[in-house]
């Protein structure tokens, strides 16, 4: 049964730049660059014909290209951080182009997503990670951004 989502992938001078981002904070598990990317939608475990229409439907998906920007880091998971995360700012095209792929996962019978869409690129996650040594780490990089891409 494969687990799927959507995701647009980080150019390669945009990952180098994340790259930077990464060490100095304990209990952090780094993503390999080359594993960067911008979950549009998470879809979940599905059985291999709903996979197969899923596809279907999102090779339908036409959007002209659009510029993306890197803002910020930051984590989720509050009093116990389990991720941290470089920002994307949420483009009026960004949040159009999740909205299709939302739309269309919710006409084929997937639940809606409860989570409010968040653009971001997952750094690390986080095992037992202190909360003081998280808020140190962003504060230290609480000003990156990269060029568009």
């Amino acid at each position: 049964m494969p687990r799927l989502f959507t995701a647009l992938e980080i150019p390669r001078d945009a990952a180098l730049s994340l790259s930077l981002l990464r060490g100095g904070l304990p209990g952090a598990r780094w993503i390999d660059v080359e594993n960067y990317h911008l979950t549009l939608r998470f879809i979940g475990d599905v059985e291999g014909h709903v996979a197969d229409e899923i596809a279907n439907a999102l090779d339908r998906v036409n959007r002209p290209s659009f510029p993306l920007t890197l803002s910020g880091v930051g984590a989720f998971g509050g009093k116990k951080p389990h991720a941290v995360w470089a920002g994307v700012s949420a483009s009026p095209d960004l949040v159009a182009l999740q909205g299709e792929i939302d739309r269309i996962c919710q006409r084929l019978g997937l639940p809606a997503d409860p989570r409010k869409f968040t653009p971001h690129v997952t750094l690390a996650r986080l095992r037992n990670a202190s909360p003081l040594d998280v808020a140190q780490y962003l504060s230290a990089r609480g000003n990156f951004s990269a060029l568009p891409f």
